[in-house]
């Protein structure tokens, strides 16, 4: 039954562009840094950009794959929270959107099961827009024949960005069960909106490693000096957050009824 079930999940997205444009905006990330480190590259060059010119000599950077690969977890960190928080609320929002969810949670199927395999479609969603833009990211930068590449560099730069999808991944079940609450596309967006914020706000203090949406940006040097490695104590709290979002995405699912 959990088969069938997850087998109809993944059908739902074979028609949706919404995978494409996240696909779109998510691989523009790459294409935003390769225009930077192109500027830097040539001052002259850079004066006739106007403000982009200033803003990239401004912010001291060097064209090179140290600075290039730290650029982009820093898009696979920070942007792909906003992302990610996107899919999970159209993949459980959709439903009550659509005017769908009547119709799922009337069928013969444990609730559970609805719940899990909706987090392992955004799951394998996510995954394969982290792998193809970092796998973007090494095309560019081989194109822009960037100094300093070596394979250790290579190998730190895709752990760390994977590291930080996964993290992002793990609070993706409180957006669920916001999504179920709030029975649609906004609630969840503004609750992850607002989680980032309070979260930009506690990374500037010594709370940042207890605070789960502080813990990609500590780790990427979002805000701050990046750390070199995160702390037990924020793994930890991310796994809470993590299995307290899987228990409550289900409960809803389990005992609310939909009005539809």
């Amino acid at each position: 039954m959990f088969a069938q079930v997850l087998a109809t999940e993944f059908l739902k997205l074979r028609r949706s562009k919404v995978t494409w444009l996240t696909l779109l905006g998510l691989s523009l990330g790459p294409l935003g840094i390769a225009l930077m480190m192109w500027i830097v590259r040539a001052p002259g060059r850079a004066a006739r950009f106007g403000l982009l010119g200033t803003k990239a000599n401004l912010a001291g950077l060097v064209a090179t794959w140290p600075v290039y690969l730290s650029m982009l977890t820093l898009i696979v960190g920070i942007g792909g929270m906003l992302l990610l928080s996107f899919i999970v609320a159209y993949v459980f929002g959709r439903e009550y959107a659509d005017g769908t969810a009547k119709n799922l949670l009337a069928l013969p199927v444990a609730r559970h099961w609805i719940v899990l395999s909706k987090l392992i479609v955004a799951a394998v969603w996510w995954i394969v827009l982290v792998v193809a833009v970092v796998a973007e990211a090494f095309v560019i930068g081989a194109l822009l024949a960037l100094p300093g590449f070596s394979t250790a560099l290579a190998i730190g730069a895709v752990h760390d960005a994977l590291l930080a999808a996964g993290i992002s991944f793990l609070l993706a079940p409180m957006v669920a069960w916001v999504a179920v609450l709030g029975r649609g596309y906004m609630p969840p967006l503004g609750f992850a909106l607002g989680m980032l914020a309070v979260g930009d706000v506690l990374s500037h203090t010594g709370w940042a490693r207890w605070f789960p949406w502080s813990v990609v940006p500590l780790f990427i040097g979002a805000v701050g000096q990046r750390v070199t490695a995160l702390p037990a104590t924020s793994y930890i709290v991310v796994a809470l957050t993590f299995l307290a979002g899987i228990a409550a995405t289900m409960a809803s699912v389990r005992w609310t009824d939909n009005a539809q």
